[in-house]
């Protein structure tokens, strides 16, 4: 759909991401008014790709190819959370540089949401699992059959929590584009 029809009819396109270096999830619905849908989701196979440098290009490419094809008003990202293996921590955190990186190249503005966040938006309990999650979009959208990869379902979650916080509460700042992102954070500039 082009932006034009979009805003003729007051739609709002939100893709949601659950970042990840061997799975990468990828979720998008169509918000109108107060009423929601799935436009698409699946997931980002990554694990095939040897080297991580690799794994983070191809990210890159797939999210620049799903803003092109569906044209999204925002971008909205789980955070990643810290975990016992840093190492992993910091290729997640990679992985979803590169997928904010994309979006704010075609000055899509970008959320950011903690997992504890995504999950008590969408089912009322910040510590609900993976399967409670994907369960619950399974009414809220109407999803035939819950999909075997629930990193799907799970940055559907992350759309469905962005719409649901109208991206007021994003847990860091949003940025229109590279340009006002740089402007955000004058002290990420090194020369």
């Amino acid at each position: 759909m082009s932006k034009e029809g979009k805003k003729a009819t007051k739609e709002k396109i939100i893709l949601g991401i659950d970042p990840g270096t061997n799975i990468m999830g990828y979720g998008l619905i169509l918000v109108e008014g107060n009423k929601y849908s799935i436009i698409q989701f699946g997931v980002i196979h990554l694990k095939k790709y040897s080297g991580h440098e690799l794994k983070l290009k191809k990210i890159f490419e797939r999210i620049t190819g799903l803003i092109d094809e569906y044209h999204p008003d925002a971008v909205a990202l789980e955070a990643p959370f810290y975990g016992e293996n840093v190492q992993s921590m910091l290729k997640l955190g990679r992985a979803q540089g590169v997928a904010m990186a994309a979006a704010l190249a075609r000055e899509i503005p970008i959320a950011e949401y903690s997992p504890k966040k995504v999950k008590q938006s969408v089912t009322g309990n910040g510590n609900s699992s993976k399967e409670q999650v994907a369960e619950m979009l399974k009414t809220l959208l109407h999803i035939k059959e819950i999909p075997k990869l629930l990193d799907a379902t799970d940055a559907l979650a992350v759309a469905l929590c962005h719409h649901f916080h109208d991206g007021r509460l994003q847990t860091r700042g949003r940025s229109a584009g590279w340009k006002a992102f740089l402007e955000e954070n004058p002290t990420r500039i090194k020369d």
